[in-house]
């Protein structure tokens, strides 16, 4: 189940990043719904929590500016919009999934957003993310963070 969780956030991933891509593209004809379908019928033969990625897409989508809020004062030296698309939609998913998921131990998904990263992101990707979701994790936790530094 856990390999199954990694490549559902693949694919949530993958829908995530298309979706921010088309919507600053001024795409109208974008409908998220009908790409997860697409994405998820690639992979069907290997996914069976096809309910984790769709609630994992939808939470993203539905609480984007929400995520955004939050990420932001965690990495003031970059502003969303100026953080590269793939970091940012990495950076929300983890966000989501530490802020509303119940049932993933928050370090598996900080591990999770750091192995898309690396597998997915730029050179300092995961040094990145796992800085500003350590952070998060640690406000979550009522510890104070430090703003995390893009190298």
């Amino acid at each position: 189940m856990a390999s199954n969780r990694h490549l559902g956030r693949i694919v949530a991933l993958q829908t995530l990043y298309e979706q921010d891509f088309r919507q600053e593209a001024g795409d109208d004809s974008f409908v998220v719904s009908e790409v997860l379908n697409r994405n998820v019928q690639r992979y069907r033969e290997t996914i069976d929590d096809i309910a984790f990625i769709e609630a994992l897409v939808a939470g993203v989508s539905d609480k984007q500016s929400e995520l955004d809020d939050v990420l932001q004062p965690l990495a003031p030296e970059w502003p969303i919009s100026q953080i590269a698309r793939m970091d940012r939609v990495i950076l929300r998913m983890g966000a989501f999934e530490l802020l509303h998921a119940t049932d993933v131990p928050p370090k598996v998904v900080i591990n999770e957003a750091v192995e898309l990263a690396k597998a997915f992101g730029g050179d300092n990707s995961s040094k990145f993310i796992n800085g500003v979701l350590g952070s998060l994790l640690r406000q979550k936790e009522g510890n104070d963070p430090k703003p995390a530094k893009k190298s």
